[in-house]
């Protein structure tokens, strides 16, 4: 492919993306395929001559998008939302066309320099404390950073994880952190990180950092802040408050590519401290040094992290970010949040169901009165159906259907529709398992 055919498929391809994306909701959210559907589809091998690039796409459409579970449908209310939107992907392409590996500043400074200002946009967009923040001649500093986990971090660190018990509302407290503390002490073992979640994946809770940060500072224990979905929605006024306390922790997390209309992978995580991860990480063959380093002025980011290359995710940031501005990225997660408390209106309107825990952004937990049981086969009849795409959790016990709004296209229908669709089935369901009662008496 020449730059001339690049140009014109380019061009095909931005058509199909947009067409994809536009006639998505006519698409069945979820697939009906089984395990191993794709291999029979294909050729055993690679192919000895070049294919069409005709012959592809339509492989796509015959291929690939029978088996994908599509994420941006408005129908999509499971685990939490993937961002998208078109200023991204404009960026995402231009960041393949770069190509740049952004180990180093050496190794292309604009894609090292945008991501340090970039991060700074968005602490600032949270109001962060000013000690996260890189500036001209701060400590702290940011990083977008591979998406991961707490438990997954462990495994690998060969730390023991203890988790803490919640109160009623499913957050940490200060009795029940310092109660865990003394406990790992007397065992004589030595706790050294405490990580708190702002934004639960199960229901959306939040722990108290209020609490919890004044007792990890006596104790100089780390305190590492999640709010990988969550944190999106501190850029509105209204939900900053969720984020107080933040001033004791050491660094914070949270996953634009969840909820700021920036496509996956951009995770962002702050520190107070760089030399805390640089003096950790650090690693200098002569082949990757530079003129420059030590430099105040500049970080080289593959002493932040385990892998050593690094895309040029900021583009997408950055093009976001202006294209969007902030109040625009404001409007976008409080449509969100008010298209949730409508569901939970619906929810709460229906006496056969109960809402089960507070809806603070955009989830609502819910689930049918009644036994586990009565609430799986209700999961299995709405995912079995395909026309919505639910996941549950498990609270205090209890089996819980999770309801997220997911898509930056899903409006006020898609919501009072996928409501009238799960008591539809509820109603079938219960028909049915009194119909049973009534054989068996």
């Amino acid at each position: 492919m020449n730059a001339s055919d690049f140009r014109r498929r380019g061009k095909e391809m931005v058509d199909y993306m947009a067409d994809y994306l536009e006639g998505i909701e006519g698409r069945q959210v979820y697939p009906d395929v089984q395990p191993g559907y794709l291999r029979p589809l294909i050729p055993a091998t690679a192919p000895q001559e070049p294919d069409t690039f005709e012959d592809i796409l339509q492989d796509v459409e015959k291929i690939i998008m029978p088996g994908v579970t599509h994420w941006h449908s408005p129908y999509f209310f499971a685990y939490f939302p993937t961002a998208s939107s078109y200023p991204a992907m404009l960026a995402d392409m231009l960041c393949g066309a770069i190509g740049c590996i952004g180990f180093s500043w050496a190794a292309s400074p604009a894609c090292t320099e945008l991501e340090t200002v970039m991060m700074d946009w968005l602490g600032k967009m949270l109001q962060l404390p000013e000690a996260f923040l890189a500036g001209e001649a701060g400590e702290g500093g940011g990083v977008i950073q591979a998406h991961s986990s707490v438990e997954r971090a462990g495994l690998i660190g060969g730390v023991k994880l203890k988790a803490i018990p919640s109160d009623g509302k499913f957050a940490m407290r200060a009795s029940a952190l310092q109660e865990a503390l003394e406990r790992d002490k007397a065992a004589g073992l030595i706790p050294f990180f405490v990580v708190a979640t702002l934004g639960t994946t199960s229901c959306c809770s939040f722990d108290n950092l209020l609490e919890v940060g004044p007792i990890c500072h006596e104790e100089d224990i780390w305190l590492h802040v999640d709010a990988a979905y969550a944190g999106s929605a501190f850029i509105c006024p209204e939900f900053r408050h969720l984020l107080n306390g933040v001033e004791f922790a050491d660094s914070f997390n949270f996953n634009p590519h969840k909820w700021l209309l920036v496509n996956f992978d951009c995770s962002a995580m702050w520190v107070k401290r760089r030399t805390d991860l640089t003096g950790a990480f650090k690693l200098d063959p002569v082949y990757l040094k530079h003129s420059h380093q030590g430099s105040g002025l500049i970080t080289d980011y593959r002493h932040w992290q385990l892998p050593l290359g690094r895309r040029f995710r900021s583009l997408k940031m950055w093009f976001v970010f202006r294209m969007y501005g902030v109040k625009g990225l404001q409007a976008y997660i409080r449509k969100h949040v008010q298209l949730s408390h409508e569901f939970e209106a619906f929810v709460l309107q229906d006496p056969r169901f109960e809402v089960c825990a507070e809806v603070t952004l955009g989830l609502v937990c819910f689930r049918l009165k009644g036994s586990d049981g009565l609430n799986e086969a209700l999961l299995e009849r709405i995912n079995s159906a395909r026309k919505i795409h639910l996941v549950p959790c498990r609270l205090r016990g209890q089996f819980v259907l999770r309801f997220a709004i997911c898509s930056r296209k899903v409006e006020s229908g898609h919501v009072r529709l996928a409501w009238e669709h799960i008591r539809g089935l509820a109603a079938e369901l219960l028909a049915a398992e009194e119909g049973k009662a009534e054989i068996k008496s």
